[in-house]
């Protein structure tokens, strides 16, 4: 007989409510048993009651601050607290960590992000060992593993002047993550997303937005086409009661020029020949969040010599900070001499005996030789 999963508290101290429900949505997909608080004298009974295990917690509440609600919880409860700011001056006053609290992380927040700060601070206890795995769950892992595996494109892209390549590393439990490109009149498109949860749910949805995602390759603006296709994706989600993070990008490469859009994702580095990489900001909520969200397109440049780096929340889970990793993945991306060669690499910036989820990566380089 299967042991049951111990059941995991936590209460969300927010008080816009756009912000409490994509957090409430984050730490579901975390297995989390959660309970939304909009004021912090709410928030201090809601962990009184629940015995939580973890909080995260606005600064700016309508009634005590979260500085005020921290103290107190500190008087009772030795919960993970994990504080949300937006401003830089709060930023300053949360470094020293003197509130009581764990960590924080300022807004606008990436999803990713969130939930690998979340199984960072619970790192830090005792892992319990792992229950025995039935032969049913053992089954559909399996299945779902042969989707994911379905996901991942066939065709090798080959443009001239520049060094494509992708990577997947699946996890034990099985999650949603694929990338998927195809080559075009003028260069290619390229998805890469996940599908949150696990094992073959996940799966499937990612399997709804590849295909959803190629049946709008033919609209010729890539934020027309990203609009329509979200509100498709949007409503199959409604059902599932999940989300999706996803970077979509269409590459000209006879001019270097690569628009995108960044869904909540936010581990997108564009790694130039010369200067400090820079992460691509994310241009709005994952996919299924809020109805009718319009997500603006960004352009950037790929000059000879510059790389385009996205990789999975796997990676970044791995590291003990957002600096760190995209120090790590800069180090590795100026390292490798093709694209393939970086790929293997950031699959081993989280070894696969201690990586708690899939772990992906996809690198579009242009040859330092390509003509300008």
């Amino acid at each position: 007989m299967v042991s049951p999963t111990p059941v995991r508290h936590a209460v969300v101290v927010e008080d816009d409510a756009d912000i409490r429900g994509l957090l409430v949505l984050v730490l579901e997909q975390l297995d989390f048993v959660v309970t939304e608080a909009p004021d912090g004298l709410s928030g201090v009974e809601a962990v009184r009651r629940t015995n939580a295990e973890l909080v995260t917690l606005d600064i700016n509440l309508p009634d005590i601050d979260g500085m005020e609600v921290c103290r107190r919880l500190r008087e009772f409860s030795d919960a993970y607290i994990l504080m949300l700011t937006a401003r830089a001056d709060e930023i300053d006053r949360l470094n020293g960590l003197d509130t009581g609290a764990d960590d924080y992380i300022n807004k606008p927040f990436s999803p990713k992000e969130l939930q690998a700060r979340i199984r960072a601070l619970f790192r830090r206890a005792r892992t319990p060992a792992p229950a025995a795995e039935d032969t049913g769950q053992s089954d559909e892992l399996a299945r779902a593993a042969v989707v994911q595996q379905s996901l991942l494109p066939r065709e090798t892209v080959r443009l001239d002047g520049y060094d494509v390549a992708g990577a997947f590393r699946p996890s034990r439990s099985v999650g949603g993550d694929f990338y998927d490109w195809y080559q075009t009149r003028d260069g290619m498109h390229l998805t890469f997303a996940d599908a949150m949860g696990k094992g073959m749910g996940a799966a499937l949805i990612a399997a709804t937005v590849r295909a959803v995602m190629r049946s709008v390759a033919d609209t010729p603006e890539i934020d027309a086409a990203f609009g329509s296709a979200s509100a498709t994706i949007t409503s199959d989600l409604d059902q599932s009661g999940s989300f999706v993070t996803m970077f979509h990008a269409r590459l000209d490469s006879a001019s270097g020029t690569l628009s995108y859009i960044d869904a909540g994702h936010g581990l997108a580095l564009h790694v130039p020949a010369e200067g400090e990489a820079r992460r691509l900001v994310s241009a709005g909520p994952p996919v299924g969040i809020l109805e009718d969200q319009l997500w603006p397109a960004s352009e950037l440049e790929l000059e000879p010599g510059d790389s385009l780096v996205i990789v999975s929340d796997g990676v970044l889970d791995a590291h003990a900070s957002l600096d760190e990793f995209q120090r790590n993945v800069e180090k590795v991306a100026r390292s490798g001499a093709t694209s393939d060669d970086v790929c293997a690499a950031l699959l081993e910036l989280a070894p696969a005996s201690t990586a708690e989820d899939d772990v992906t990566a996809v690198v579009v380089r242009r040859k330092p030789n390509a003509a300008l």
